[in-house]
C-alpha cells in the first residue's frame, strides 16, 4: 500500500486545506496531543514533506508539557527549548528588530533544526502575521545560469550582524551575549544551494546574515543577492498565517524561510516553540555541507 493510500486512511483529504499554491496547508479535525496515533504522527510527517508548512487552529488544550511530548514524538528533542516569549529568530518586529528580516535556521553554520514546532499562546488582535518561504520552489524558479551560478556559489555569513538584528526581539542574558561575542566576529562560508537529506529537493539558502558572496565584492554581491532574494519573496513561492491564539504551526526549517509581514511594537504575544534534531544538510555532490568558519576581532565596546 503506498504512503499517500496509508495517509488518506488517516487523515482524509478533505480536512487538509491549502494555504497557497506551493506550500502551506491547514489541517483540519485533528486535536493535537501527545496520545495521537503512531500512524497519524506519520501522516504528519508525511503532510510536512508536502507542504512544507502545515498549520493547526483550535489548539488551547495544549500547554508546554504537552507540547514538549508531541514533540518528541514528531522527533528527538533538541535541548533548546525556548518558551514564554517571542522566539529570537523569528523577527517579528518586537523592539528593535526588523520586520522584513528573512531568516532560515539554517542560514549561520552547518547544522540545524529539522522541524520547528511553535504554538500561539497570547495572540493580540493587531498583532503580527508570519510569512514562509518554499525554498525548493524559489530553486527551481532560477533561469537555468543563475541557477548554474548559485549551485556553485558560497556565501560568508556574519554571526554579529545575526546576533544584533534578534539581540532586542527578546530579554537575552547580557552576560552569556557579551562572553560569547564580545571581542570575536565569526564569519562562515556556506553553500547557497544546498540539499533536502530526505526529499532530494535542491534549496536556495539565504538569510539576512549573509555579508557577500566568496569570490566576489560587496556591491556586486548585493545586486546578485536582491536578485535570488526576489525568487525567495515572489508571492507564488510564499505563504501567510494570520495568528489565533491556541494556534500551532510545524515547519520544515531545511526547506522554509520567514519572516514578519510587518513591524508592531507589541510587547505582549507569547508563543512557545520547540525544535526537533539537529540535521546537516547536504551540498551538492557532498555527503554533508560543509562550513568554513573565521574568526576576526571585533571591535572594543564603548566603556
Amino acid at each position: 500500500m503506498s504512503n499517500v493510500t496509508t495517509m488518506d486512511n488517516v487523515i482524509p483529504r478533505s480536512d487538509i486545506v491549502k494555504s497557497a499554491v506551493r506550500l502551506g496547508a491547514e489541517i483540519k479535525n485533528i486535536r493535537l496531543s501527545d496520545g495521537l496515533s503512531d500512524e497519524l504522527i506519520c501522516a504528519i510527517s508525511q503532510l510536512l514533506f508536502e507542504h512544507k508548512v502545515i498549520f493547526f487552529r483550535d489548539q488551547g488544550h495544549l500547554d508546554d508539557a504537552e507540547q514538549q511530548r508531541l514533540a518528541v514524538r514528531l522527533g528527538s528533542l533538541i535541548p533548546r527549548t525556548i518558551k514564554g516569549t517571542l522566539i529570537p529568530d523569528m523577527a517579528t518586529g518586537r523592539g528593535s528588530g526588523r520586520a522584513d528580516q528573512m531568516h532560515m535556521d539554517l542560514s549561520f553554520g552547518d547544522s540545524c533544526p529539522k522541524i520547528s514546532v511553535l504554538r500561539g499562546v497570547v495572540i493580540p488582535p493587531d498583532s503580527d502575521d508570519i510569512i514562509w518561504t518554499n525554498t525548493a520552489a524559489a530553486y527551481l524558479d532560477l533561469p537555468e545560469p543563475l541557477r548554474m551560478l548559485a549551485d556553485n556559489l558560497w556565501a560568508v555569513h556574519c554571526s554579529a550582524y545575526e546576533c544584533t538584528v534578534t539581540r532586542h526581539a527578546i530579554e537575552m542574558d547580557t552576560q552569556q551575549f557579551d562572553d560569547v561575542f564580545t571581542g570575536t566576529i565569526c564569519e562562515t562560508a556556506c553553500p547557497v544551494v544546498r540539499v533536502h537529506p530526505e526529499t532530494g529537493e535542491r534549496l536556495l539558502v539565504l538569510g539576512d546574515s549573509v555579508q557577500n558572496f566568496v569570490g566576489l565584492e560587496k556591491y556586486p554581491s548585493q545586486k546578485l543577492f536582491n536578485r535570488l532574494r526576489s525568487y525567495l519573496i515572489a508571492p507564488e513561492n510564499t505563504v501567510s498565517w494570520s495568528w489565533k491564539p491556541g494556534d500551532v504551526v510545524i515547519w520544515d526549517n531545511r526547506a522554509t524561510k520567514r519572516r514578519a509581514l510587518k513591524q508592531s511594537s507589541d510587547r505582549d504575544r507569547v508563543e512557545s516553540r520547540i525544535a526537533i534534531d539537529d540535521d546537516v544538510p547536504l551540498r551538492i555532490g557532498s555527503s554533508r555541507s560543509v562550513a568554513r568558519t573565521e574568526s576576526k576581532p571585533q571591535a572594543a565596546k564603548a566603556a
